[in-house]
């Protein structure tokens, strides 16, 4: 039989069996399309020396008036500044406690700080300590702790706080004094649903619940702090019945008597008994739902830390959602030294909204926008998420609306809570969980005109959105949608495998990306099987197939840039177990590591300590049988009768290579029958390099595909059209 060019239509198809997905590619990984073939995708270096401690969750580019570039980065734990090569920590921080005190057990890396008043900190909250004085006779000099980050790995009572030093003491001693200063809390590194074991952020309190101490120790029994009764410091606040979370354990109670709770049972809900010191936080765990029990959505939501964050000029706006808003002025002689607050000179955010989801500035206009923000500016129990309020034109710390001014609001109806928004060419457009709005300016009086223009197309999370040219694309959690001026549904070759994978409970982790040179759409995701992004899915809006080309992967970041600012896209990777450099925490404890990279460049992963590992890159083909392979690319017959009742065998083919650099590998595998797990040939894989004329297989069977690949360094390859000698080789 003569030799047939094996010709597969771009894009991978999983909608389909792999035998039914016809002319089709049915998996990749670090592989892309462009003008119809497959090829390894770029590689990427890391920018920076440093990696980041903390998740990365938003970057933003700007340039000042005098044309320096910037990204800002947006981590659980800290607002980050990409400036000429170098990261610098611009987080704002709280007030500072004066005078607090510093205690210290021998032989031990804790040291206690005790407050003169509640500190409403909370377990891995970061702090820097300052003019510190260590307890004499604990051997540890005061250059240990001055003017450095630690993480708060402990919260024994609502006036202690233990942080963890890196050096053992020598002796036990009070005495010591220091500064506090908070960074402010951005969010869990994750988001969770349910409550059990961990029943907060921290596996402590949830920040909204009532909490008191005890009013003596609790010990590893059946019985209270005085017989059948635990007493605390104040039962304001709490139900006449429920259960109270003391550190991890869980325990109900039936009544009130003064400050007692009475008719107790320790260690409920699975939880485990233990002995508690006179002083523990005691937490109203009435509406806390364990594992196993129903609840709504609203109850079991913990989103993680997320920030907005825009440009009104060279001033940064970063808002922390469901948070405050700050500023940060890149025209500030101190910049690079100077944090980003609530006071920035001349762009006050002092009377901004305190609790808000999402924020950003209008285009043209320059407002300041609050989307699912507060009715009563300062009051977060007054935030409501389907609330919207914007500030005056021209001044983002105005808020009150006059007959003199552009500042108002207005409440959205179809959904219980925005989720994101997007600047578009001829509108702002706003998501809640169900619906699509557009926000337009019309002046005076009423400022911005709302109009609902899609429903049950709700946005997944709140970066799950990119603009390209005047439309939007988006993921919801139930498929893909566009807007260019009216909703549509977007087909998509991939969809049920994208939504059997992703954790849809972890929506606000979902990253969109555009990477507008290979004009590619990229949604990073969290699998079922994974904490943190892991997986991703791209939609090709320029390659010339019906409805897109679609293809996914597995190397997964947590956000996106594309080349605006800087010429190439810039990407941030975690890992979890392993810790950041910069900035530079003591005592961390299982924060993870970000690494910056800069994308397209070269063909490997270049890491932030100069070595370099492999980007391995695949594309497989679909199940072939003889009646298939005489097929041209348009799946229209050649006339041929015969069908998969019939063995193929393959002879020999002959690779054809766009481009190649190093190796690239070819491996056969054949199938009697769909639903059999596949058999690797005899000789495959078959190693590839530029100089290959053909290669003889040994492939037979009713179904054959085909992989190509390459898993070593310095590799890169785009694929052309490969020419396969099969002929018939019997029935059976």
């Amino acid at each position: 039989m003569a030799l047939i060019d094996f010709k597969v239509l771009p894009g991978i198809d999983k909608q389909d069996t792999e035998s039914g997905a016809e002319n089709r590619w049915v998996d990749c990984d670090n592989t892309r399309f462009r003008y119809g073939l497959p090829e390894k995708v770029g590689g990427w270096s890391s920018l920076v020396s440093d990696t980041i401690v903390s998740v990365a969750r938003r970057q933003f580019a700007f340039v000042d008036l005098a044309g320096n570039r910037y990204i800002a980065i947006g981590t659980d734990k800290f607002l980050l500044l990409y400036f000429e090569g170098q990261l610098h920590d611009i987080t704002p921080v709280k007030s500072t406690i004066s005078s607090v005190t510093m205690s210290a057990a021998d032989a031990s890396k804790e040291v206690s700080i005790t407050f003169s008043s509640a500190h409403n900190l909370q377990s891995g909250d970061i702090i820097l300590l300052d003019n510190v004085s260590v307890p004499p006779g604990i051997g540890l000099t005061n250059a240990a702790f001055e003017d450095k980050l630690f993480q708060v790995t402990k919260v024994t009572s609502s006036l202690i706080a233990i942080v963890t030093g890196t050096q053992t003491t020598t002796g036990a001693a009070g005495g010591g004094a220091c500064d506090i200063i908070p960074y402010e809390t951005v969010g869990p590194a994750a988001q969770s649903y349910g409550y059990g074991w961990g029943i907060s952020e921290w596996n402590g309190v949830v920040s909204t619940a009532t909490q008191t101490t005890l009013n003596g120790t609790l010990g590893d029994n059946t019985s209270g702090t005085s017989g059948s009764n635990i007493a605390l410091t104040s039962t304001a606040g709490f139900p006449t019945t429920g259960r109270v979370q003391i550190d991890e354990e869980l325990i109900s109670y039936t009544g009130i008597s003064t400050n007692n709770l009475t008719g107790i049972t320790r260690a409920v809900n699975g939880s485990i008994r233990a002995t508690h010191t006179s002083g523990t936080i005691v937490t109203n765990a009435a509406d806390f739902v364990d594992w196993g029990e129903a609840a709504s959505a609203s109850e079991v939501s913990l989103e993680p830390g997320l920030w907005s964050l825009s440009n009104f000029g060279q001033v940064l706006v970063a808002t922390i959602a469901n948070g405050k808003t700050f500023t940060w002025n890149a025209g500030d002689a101190a910049r690079l030294t100077t944090r980003a607050s609530t006071t920035t000179s001349g762009f006050s955010t002092s009377a901004n909204p305190t609790a808000t989801r999402v924020t950003l500035v209008s285009p043209t206009t320059r407002h300041l926008i609050h989307l699912g923000t507060e009715t009563t500016i300062g009051n977060t129990a007054t935030q409501d998420d389907m609330f919207i309020r914007f500030s005056d034109q021209e001044d983002i710390n105005d808020y009150t609306p006059t007959a003199i001014n552009t500042a108002g609001s207005q409440r959205l109806q179809d959904g219980t809570k925005i989720m994101g928004s997007l600047k578009a060419k001829e509108a702002i457009l706003i998501w809640t969980d169900n619906a699509l709005y557009t926000m337009k300016f019309i002046g005076a009086p009423f400022t911005f005109g709302f109009e609902q223009v899609g429903t049950n197309c709700g946005l997944i999370g709140k970066n799950a959105v990119i603009e390209i040219d005047g439309a939007a694309f988006w993921m919801s959690p139930n498929g893909f949608f566009m807007f260019d001026g009216t909703v549509k549904s977007l087909p998509c070759s991939v969809e049920d495998y994208v939504y059997d994978q992703a954790d849809t409970t972890k929506g606000q982790q979902v990253y969109a990306g555009l990477n507008n040179q290979f004009t590619e759409v990229v949604w990073y995701y969290p699998s079922t099987n994974s904490e943190y992004n892991d997986q991703y899915v791209v939609f090709n809006y320029g390659e010339a197939m019906k409805g897109g080309v679609w293809y996914i992967g597995t190397e997964a970041r947590t956000s996106w840039i594309d080349s605006t600012v800087y010429p190439k896209p810039f990407g941030t990777k975690f890992n979890s177990s392993a810790t950041g450099s910069f900035p530079e925490v003591i005592g961390e404890d299982g924060l993870g590591q970000t690494t910056l990279f800069e994308h397209e460049i070269g063909t490997d992963q270049v890491n932030a300590d100069g070595s370099t590992t492999t980007v391995t890159s695949f594309v497989k083909s679909y199940d072939f049988d003889l009646q298939a392979s005489q097929k041209n690319a348009q799946g229209k017959s050649t006339g041929s009768t015969l069908s998969g009742d019939v063995f193929l065998a393959m002879r020999r083919f002959i690779p054809d290579f766009k481009d190649l650099q190093g190796n690239a590998k070819v491996t056969l595998a054949v199938k009697r029958y769909p639903q059999q797990s596949e058999t690797t040939t005899a000789l495959s894989p078959f190693t590839i390099t530029s100089s290959t004329d053909k290669k003889d297989t040994r492939a037979r069977g009713r179904f054959v595909n085909i992989k190509i690949e390459n898993t070593n360094v310095s590799e890169s390859w785009r694929f052309g059209t490969l020419r396969i000698d099969v002929q018939p080789d019997g029935g059976r």
